[in-house]
């Protein structure tokens, strides 16, 4: 594998040799880690900055035994890490996959940071995750994980302190019982707050309205905001999908009502393509009912190769990280790729995309739309009250239009592409707080 000779690499092997720590470049937190420093270096932020930001402020590691429904017993291994808290109490989601690592985690939580302090929200960032595969289990066995891993995180979580809310394999049931769980433990005097101890539950138990949408709808407002100024009309695009979850399905039917057509889309199960356009609602309708989009009877079956190398205007990564590596790189064919997953492009793609010329929407703003509908849930438990979707909607068009703006700003300002400028937004106001309220002791 190539070396990395890049100004972020090499900050970022400074800072972690000044902690004593073996930094690899080949590994995904060190790597978003140095684009994260290449962006505080062009600030010229204090050294205190950059060495609070290179680690998470906690990294926990929980274990627990669950009897299955057949009488066997599993010992499952969970993760939460809490990156930075100053701007206000950890959020971030949780996810349920059989391939989760801690540095996968442990980057998820500093990308959260970021999306939080570029929507200028009042949170900080976290993630979690449980490594198994929800498939696997039974409606009973799924209930008892998820209420043994709620138990088991204890007051690491809290509507004050720690907010998780649905990612990879997780949704609103799962959010349903961990909230549930949490209120069951908790004293008498905080169980009317106590429901904010997650977002993204169910409508009929706290939930909000917009909430299952928000990434796609988030992302589309992004694309309102910046595409004009790239000379592109909405209306008259073509995209690739890659992953046709909750992110990816709901941007398809969002840019449906737009105009614009849907070409490809791949996922665990294959990849499919029609040169007329794909239907987003009956393929939403398809994978509800397959589980994946192949097989597909409006669109024919193509080869990863060919996926990536469809001619089209945007290329929307939506499902999860480093789907794009330079191999893919190499055989594209788009104008623009829109990250709606987080971390879903290597740098060396990275680097060869934006040498040729491509324009590239990073994560941190494109997807911040599910955490910010999630912060007004949050502010709907704790106020107990219940916001219609015209509002939810107008408040999250308000929030993402500001964000991209904030991202032209920064990057004309500091004249760098907009990965750079969107961790360098994040990174301003996050080093305005510490110089108010300053660093305990």
């Amino acid at each position: 594998m190539e070396s990395c000779i890049t100004p972020a690499c090499q900050s970022a092997r400074d800072i972690f040799h000044e902690l004593e720590e073996h930094y690899d470049e080949h590994n995904l937190y060190f790597q978003t880690i140095g684009s994260v420093l290449e962006a505080a270096d062009a600030l010229k932020v204090p050294h205190r900055l950059k060495l609070i930001l290179t680690q998470p402020k906690n990294e926990i590691m929980i274990h627990f035994p669950v009897q299955m429904d057949d009488g066997s017993w599993q010992l499952f291994k969970g993760y939460r890490v809490q990156h930075n808290n100053v701007l206000g109490p950890y959020k971030g989601g949780i996810r349920f996959h059989p391939e989760v690592k801690l540095d996968e985690v442990k980057t998820l939580s500093l990308l959260m940071t970021m999306k939080c302090a570029l929507a200028r929200l009042p949170y900080g960032g976290a993630k979690g995750a449980l490594r198994v595969d929800p498939r696997s289990l039974s409606p009973h066995e799924l209930q008892k994980v998820t209420r043994r891993l709620t138990a088991a995180l204890g007051s690491n979580i809290g509507p004050d302190h720690d907010i998780p809310a649905p990612d990879v394999g997780t949704n609103a049931q799962i959010m349903a019982w961990m909230a549930d769980t949490y209120i069951n433990f908790s004293d008498s005097s905080k169980k009317t707050t106590a429901l904010g101890v997650v977002t993204g539950k169910p409508l009929e138990f706290g939930g909000s309205e917009g909430r299952e949408k928000a990434t796609g709808q988030g992302l589309v407002y992004v694309l309102d905001a910046l595409l004009p100024g790239m000379q592109m009309d909405i209306g008259q695009l073509t995209y690739s999908l890659i992953g046709y979850g909750n992110v990816g399905s709901w941007t398809a039917r969002l840019l449906k009502d737009r105009g614009s057509k849907l070409l490809t889309v791949m996922d665990h199960t294959g990849a499919i393509y029609n040169a007329d356009g794909i239907d987003a609602d009956a393929l939403a309708e398809h994978v509800r009912a397959t589980g994946g989009v192949a097989q597909f009877k409006d669109a024919e079956a193509i080869s990863n190769e060919n996926f990536y190398s469809t001619q089209v205007d945007l290329f929307i990564p939506a499902a999860l990280e480093q789907m794009v590596d330079l191999e893919h790189a190499e055989h594209m064919s788009c104008k623009v790729l829109v990250e709606a997953a987080n971390a879903p492009t290597t740098p060396r793609a990275e680097r060869y995309l934006l040498d040729k010329g491509v324009q590239i929407l990073p994560a941190i703003l494109c997807n911040s739309g599910g955490v910010t509908v999630s912060y007004f849930e949050w502010k709907q438990n704790r106020q107990s009250e219940t916001w219609d979707a015209e509002d939810i909607d107008a408040r999250l068009k308000k929030i993402m239009t500001a964000a991209a703006k904030r991202v032209l700003e920064t990057a004309e300002r500091l004249d760098c592409n907009m990965r750079v400028a969107s961790y360098a937004s994040a990174i301003e106001h996050i080093d305005k707080v510490y110089k108010v309220r300053g660093v305990f002791p």
